[in-house]
């Protein structure tokens, strides 16, 4: 079986399952099965696999058709135009973030050496991105779960950024003790427990500890916004991305602290409200 035969065949799968942009999933797959590059499988179509490489791409297939995440099946993802290794121990990171990243590195370019401090680092996107594309700032990273952070030093190892990241098992802030920030950046879990089982497929399979935001999914707003104040120098940064349909609900809790100043929002590419900044005042 040829490269292109084998795509077309896995094309004609997962369309029979209606999976979505097919064609591209497909090459994807078998780019990570040989471990090839996408002009490799244009220019050699016409190259034959073997029967084992032919076997583990059917794997993958199935895989993917049962409703495991590409990226999990690959094992990477880009951000930012960097590399991330993900695993199922990891949230994927996705475009929609870039935009909070890309309004720290905005802010950072007014703060001189900035602090930084990501909360819920996952698979340290947000961390690894500001450490790569911001001079001169320290950054600290936290995250509940061991096993994200393992991966995340990977990733900031990888990105040749470790030395400027330390990285810290924690449950938000719980493990800071008296450091301060200039700039606190948080992609909090913010699914509202009912409609997790209303994901998609692909999406209920990646880790629920990173989708879960409580009853009505404002549960780490809550937390950061009460205590994050603690941790930030004098007119220091919130930033915070937000559900579609949260932007309300997050600004009430806000409100109601008293202790934020020049708060706005920031729209992603679908017209949606992603992200939320504040200042202490």
């Amino acid at each position: 079986m040829t490269i292109k035969e084998a795509i077309n065949q896995a094309v004609i799968m997962l369309k029979n399952e209606n999976i979505e942009g097919p064609k591209n999933k497909a090459r994807m797959l078998l780019q990570a099965t040989l471990k090839k590059s996408k002009e490799y499988l244009m220019i050699y179509d016409t190259k034959e696999i073997t029967p084992n490489q032919r076997e583990q791409y059917i794997k993958n297939i199935k895989k993917l058709i049962a409703g495991e995440p590409l990226q999990y099946i690959t094992g990477k993802q880009e951000f930012m135009k960097l590399n991330f290794l993900v695993n199922k121990n990891v949230l994927i990171p996705r475009q929609d973030t870039e935009i909070l990243v890309e309004e720290v590195i905005s802010i950072s370019k007014n703060i001189p050496n900035p602090i930084i401090l990501d909360l819920c680092t996952g698979s340290g996107a947000i961390a690894i991105s500001l450490a790569k594309y911001i001079k001169n700032t320290k950054i600290y990273a936290t995250d509940i779960s061991e096993k994200a952070i393992e991966i995340a030093e990977k990733n900031a190892e990888f990105n040749g950024v470790i030395n400027n990241i330390e990285f810290i098992e924690s449950d938000l802030f719980t493990r800071l003790k008296n450091l301060k920030f200039d700039i606190i950046v948080s992609n909090p879990p913010y699914i509202e427990e009912r409609e997790l089982k209303k994901l998609p497929k692909d999406v209920q399979n990646e880790p629920q500890i990173a989708l879960n935001g409580g009853k009505d999914g404002l549960k780490f707003y809550r937390e950061i916004l009460e205590n994050g104040y603690k941790f930030l120098n004098r007119q220091g940064y919130l930033c915070l991305e937000i559900g579609y349909n949260q932007k309300q609900s997050v600004l009430k809790i806000l409100q109601e602290q008293r202790r934020y100043i020049n708060t706005y929002t920031k729209k992603d590419l679908c017209e949606n409200d992603r992200i939320i900044v504040t200042q202490i005042g």
